[in-house]
């Protein structure tokens, strides 16, 4: 497997995982409130890095740090206390659907502040093709209701990760420890995340954790959904760049539905499959890269690439 087709399985892998946590999400809110899933995963995610790898981050520059602070405020606090917010005004389906536009905003920053990360017409073709596929599993055809607050907070949600994208790739070209970097961004997560802990209704509660679906819900989102996941994801941007990996944010809905569809016993509609087909093509449209070679024969041949 050559290093272009592992940056595919990673980014890949990374989202199958990634798609099935709100499953796992919806599970646990039936004794834990969205606050306290938050800071328990991170915290889970942060001890497991340490435990992987023991070793402190030495920064070999001051200013490096300001990128971790960025990271963590956006990708680990930022993103996800916006996303929860969100739902408390406006329908899930809204939200999901919005947030899985984060590409297009991860394609735009990238494209004015990253060297070699352009757009391309493949790129916005796909963007068109994936949303419409996205709407179709989101609603599932139910008219479109606009919540402007919730609707506004789920497009910040969006853009706060493509943010998080960006300093994602920056922190990779310091070629450090991948773990190292990830458990770094986490502390800086938590920290701007305990303000929000005092503010809300957080409580240990210890006896919730003997319930066996709490316990390994948890367990999942904390070791490989945020440990595991977070360092594969950055791996994947380090390796594809931060555009062709985020477009796999597009089957995220995809994942879910089938997930769900698994666990939760929902039912899967034909506008669902057809939503799905229209996903998968833009996501391989806008991952791949057509090139354009002429024969001896003077015809024109497309070689598509991931």
């Amino acid at each position: 497997m050559n290093r272009n087709t592992g940056g595919h399985l990673v980014a890949l892998l990374t989202i199958l995982v990634w798609g099935t946590t709100f499953v796992s999400i919806k599970m646990l809110l039936e004794a834990f409130s969205p606050t306290e899933i938050l800071l328990f995963r991170f915290v889970l995610g942060y001890a497991t890095l340490w435990l992987i790898y023991p070793k402190p981050l030495k920064l070999a520059h001051k200013r490096q740090e300001i990128y971790f602070i960025g990271a963590g405020l956006c990708g680990v606090m930022l993103y996800y206390f916006l996303e929860n917010i969100a739902l408390t005004y406006t329908f899930a389906s809204n939200v999901g659907v919005i947030v899985s536009i984060g590409p297009f905003f991860t394609g735009i920053f990238a494209h004015f502040l990253l060297k070699g990360e352009k757009l391309s017409g493949n790129f916005l073709i796909g963007f068109l093709f994936a949303v419409a596929g996205i709407i179709l599993i989101g609603f599932n055809g139910a008219a479109l209701q606009l919540h402007p607050l919730g609707d506004l907070l789920a497009v910040l949600a969006a853009a706060v990760w493509a943010v998080y994208s960006i300093l994602t790739k920056t922190i990779s070209g310091f070629r450090y420890n991948i773990i190292q970097t990830t458990r770094r961004t986490f502390g800086y997560g938590l920290i701007f995340m305990l303000p929000a802990v005092f503010w809300s209704d957080f409580s240990l509660n210890l006896e919730r954790f003997a319930e066996r679906d709490n316990l390994l819900n948890l367990l999942f989102l904390g070791f490989i959904a945020s440990a595991m996941c977070f360092v594969t994801w950055s791996q994947s941007v380090k390796i594809l760049g931060v555009v062709r990996s985020s477009v796999y944010i597009y089957i995220v809905p995809v994942v879910t539905v089938i997930t769900s569809a698994i666990v939760l016993r929902e039912r899967i509609t034909g506008l669902a499959m057809l939503g799905t087909a229209l996903t998968l093509l833009g996501l391989f449209l806008s991952g791949s890269k057509i090139r354009f070679r002429v024969n001896r024969g003077g015809a024109a041949v497309e070689h598509p690439e991931m």
